[in-house]
């Protein structure tokens, strides 16, 4: 893990790296595991409507040169409300891509990351991310 933290450019974003495992392991109660280049958080299983399934990391991020990324696989949409207070994010229908973490509120972003990671490993999570939407907040 700390080989793919410390490869990531510019420092900042090592620096983020470090920051969000120590959010995550609170908001999740989870020992990180890497997953590829995505450090996820405990686990939960999933099946499409197709018929395909698998398992996939229940809280994750990965840091990236432009963003750290966060997966919240309940959707954006989920947390739309919670998004409003954030600071400077933009989203994809799954991804919460944070530029910096120092111009965002860490309490509510540790409170989206719990509430994402509640939602998927309790058993009753049937959707896909993509019932959420896209933002971009400054």
């Amino acid at each position: 893990m700390e080989e793919l933290i410390g490869s990531v450019t510019p420092r900042v974003r090592q620096e983020d790296a470090r920051t969000m495992l120590t959010l995550m392991r609170r908001a999740t109660g989870e020992e990180p595991a890497l997953w590829g280049r995505i450090i996820g958080f405990g686990t939960y299983h999933y099946r499409y409507d197709t018929g395909r399934e698998g398992d996939a990391p229940a809280a994750a991020y990965a840091p990236r040169r432009q963003a750290t990324t966060v997966y919240l696989p309940d959707g954006v949409g989920a947390h739309a409300e919670a998004l409003t207070t954030l600071g400077a994010h933009s989203t994809g229908v799954g991804c919460l891509y944070i530029p910096r973490l120092d111009q965002l509120d860490p309490v509510v972003l540790e409170q989206i990351i719990a509430s994402s990671f509640t939602a998927v490993t309790a058993g009753t999570f049937e959707h896909r991310a993509r019932e959420g939407g896209s933002t971009t907040a400054s």
